[in-house]
């Protein structure tokens, strides 16, 4: 009776397991979760887009586009994010090569790339305030800091996650598991950059076209 219920449990065991069955990647179910949170993201600036595409042209008698946005001014802010994110490419190409001072370095340009952009940015907002342009001014104001704004706030995140792996990179060198993180921040880091972009054209260019 215990033989054949030995020979039962045996057979049950084989149906569950393949012997041809390949070896899954370590860490590659956390770079399909950040895949599925980018385009979470995704959704919520399309939302964004869309609500500013809707309700961006109404001023209720209040100041516009061409009343309110520097043109320069956020070009110098563009220019600030495409070159930080340049350099994050300096620094994977230098984790590549296994060079942690160099990667540490590169974080930490693009880090500072990362707050003039978020500086520049805050001084718009509150020059804009002090215009008495607040949110609560007219629907495309309303729009316009929540877009912006949301978009600042992941770049604020991104930093702050830089400087943590600054930290990491540190303490325990290039792992496998930093070097998943360093291309996880990387996907982050260029994403803001094309939503910045869209930010760019969409809102500045065609608002001071209107």
């Amino acid at each position: 009776m215990s033989h054949a219920l030995t020979d039962a449990q045996a057979a049950a065991r084989d149906v569950f397991h393949d012997a041809h069955e390949h070896d899954h990647e370590a860490g590659g179910s956390t770079l399909l979760g950040f895949w599925i949170y980018l385009m979470s993201d995704c959704l919520i600036f399309a939302v964004l887009f869309a609500t500013y595409g809707v309700v961006g042209g109404n001023y209720a008698a209040g100041p516009g586009p061409k009343d309110l946005f520097d043109l320069s001014l956020v070009a110098v802010n563009t220019a600030m994010l495409l070159l930080s994110s340049i350099t994050y490419g300096f620094a994977m190409l230098a984790s590549y090569r296994k060079q942690i001072g160099a990667t540490q370095l590169w974080l930490a340009v693009t880090g500072l790339f990362g707050l003039a952009f978020l500086g520049i940015e805050l001084y718009e907002f509150a020059h804009m305030i002090h215009e008495g342009a607040t949110p609560q001014r007219s629907a495309f104001l309303s729009a316009f800091f929540t877009l912006v704004g949301t978009h600042g706030l992941h770049v604020t995140f991104g930093i702050i996650w830089l400087v943590t792996l600054m930290i990491q990179l540190g303490r325990h060198g290039l792992t496998r598991a930093n070097e998943r993180r360093l291309a996880c921040l990387s996907l982050f880091w260029h994403f803001l950059d094309v939503i910045w972009i869209g930010v760019f054209t969409f809102v500045y260019l065609m608002g001071m076209l209107r």
